[in-house]
């Protein structure tokens, strides 16, 4: 397309001036969320390659957020107005209609929105509660899928072609992982915490993985022995709680869907909940949905101190995009609440949360006790489902779930 001045092209078509990490430009990318348009053209050569600072800075970051067209001018840059849509700001949000996958790859990404759904369970008078039920991902049944996934695909992009992946995992992740290398022939090696459930190491082996049990508590305990190991294997160590590719799926994908989704219902929320692990997803969503909706308040959820729920952890053990885009409050829960609120989902609703969106849901719950949310529309976030926790299931049943009284 050529307009005045100026023409739209393939991004792919653009050489950068040099590479920009993704921290450098998130005021770029604020700004363009924030607005919805783009104000200046990319000023190229007659090589197509980006011709001066600014313009770089503009292509990584139209780059970053996933559009799939550029508007460029030769050698110095144009004012003009154009929306990211025209970009093609939405184009990977490309669900197969009739559910009809070419591959397992395409299952990940095509059957995307994960479902969006309000909930009888926890919503009351003047509160409707909707829920992100990640578990519909094929490989892990979680979240964890969009970074597997998208830790590889950033691999590949840069040229990598190794036959060893190495990571450290509670789980998910990992069978994301184990699944990639599956469908791309290389073999993945996983450490695992001492603290996760033995039916971790059985899931994570069917799927093909060499599996570590440790007695570290926590995973990232575990990632300099895995830095070390994948260093002396010759292994690629994809480190999701420092790999940015982490934070950008969800600035690409799930904030997108969601945004697309809420337009939908036609619900503008008053907030979002979710949990805090790598602190990737929910520090994504922060970003964006403070950027496109005005008085949105977002809440993280860490476990209760001295308490161990599987896929989330407390701040202080180390997180990295939760300081790019904090959140406006964090709320702690105990392994026992979160068992009982996805108790009551499982009972009410008839789905069976896991125990990190059954913490999603407690905090819900306590927010509401407190009075600290206003009525209106709230967006869960629920990373998986109940099938591999039976065992802390079983010890709840059994009166060794702790104490939630107090």
């Amino acid at each position: 397309m050529v307009v005045i001045g100026y023409k739209i092209v393939d991004i792919k078509s653009i050489t950068p001036l040099k590479p920009v990490e993704l921290q450098d430009v998130l005021d770029t990318i604020t700004a363009l969320l924030s607005a919805g348009n783009v104000y200046r053209t990319i000023a190229v050569d007659a090589s197509y390659r980006v011709a001066e600072e600014d313009s770089n800075m503009l292509y990584w970051a139209l780059n970053y957020i996933g559009v799939k067209r550029v508007p460029i001018s030769y050698s110095t840059p144009i004012n003009i107005t154009i929306s990211l849509e025209e970009l093609g700001f939405y184009d990977d949000i490309n669900p197969e209609p009739l559910r009809v996958f070419k591959s397992s790859l395409e299952l990940l990404y095509r059957n995307w929105p994960t479902p969006l759904v309000r909930l009888e369970s926890l919503s009351t008078d003047g509160y409707r509660v909707w829920a992100k039920l990640e578990w519909y991902n094929p490989y892990s049944m979680s979240v964890k899928d969009r970074i597997g996934w998208y830790m590889i695909v950033r691999a590949l992009e840069t040229g990598w072609r190794g036959r060893e992946v190495y990571e450290t995992t509670s789980t998910n992740t990992g069978m994301a992982l184990a699944a990639m290398g599956a469908i791309h022939g290389f073999r993945v090696k996983l450490w695992i915490p001492k603290t996760i459930q033995k039916a971790s190491d059985v899931l994570l082996k069917a799927l093909g993985a060499e599996v570590i049990r440790t007695d570290k508590q926590l995973t990232v305990d575990l990632i300099e022995d895995v830095k070390t190991e994948a260093k002396r294997s010759n292994a690629l160590h994809v480190d999701q709680f420092n790999n940015d590719a982490n934070f950008l799926v969800h600035l690409k994908y799930t904030a997108k869907e969601l945004e697309l989704q809420l337009k939908h219902a036609g619900v503008k929320p008053k907030g979002i909940i979710g949990g805090l692990g790598t602190s990737g997803h929910l520090a994504a969503l922060t970003l964006y949905f403070r950027s496109r909706m005005s008085g949105i308040r977002v809440y993280g959820v860490q476990p209760a101190r001295g308490e161990v729920i599987p896929g989330i952890r407390r701040i202080e053990t180390g997180m990295k995009w939760v300081h790019w885009a904090k959140p406006d409050n964090i709320v702690e829960v105990k392994r026992c609440e979160a068992i009982e609120a996805l108790l009551r989902v499982a009972r009410r609703d008839g789905i069976l949360p896991g125990l990190s969106s059954g913490a999603v849901a407690a905090a819900f719950l306590k927010l509401l006790e407190k009075g600290e949310i206003e009525p209106g529309d709230y967006i869960l976030i629920f990373p998986d489902n109940g099938f591999k926790y039976v065992e802390q299931l079983s010890e709840y049943f059994a009166g060794k779930g702790g104490d939630c009284s107090s």
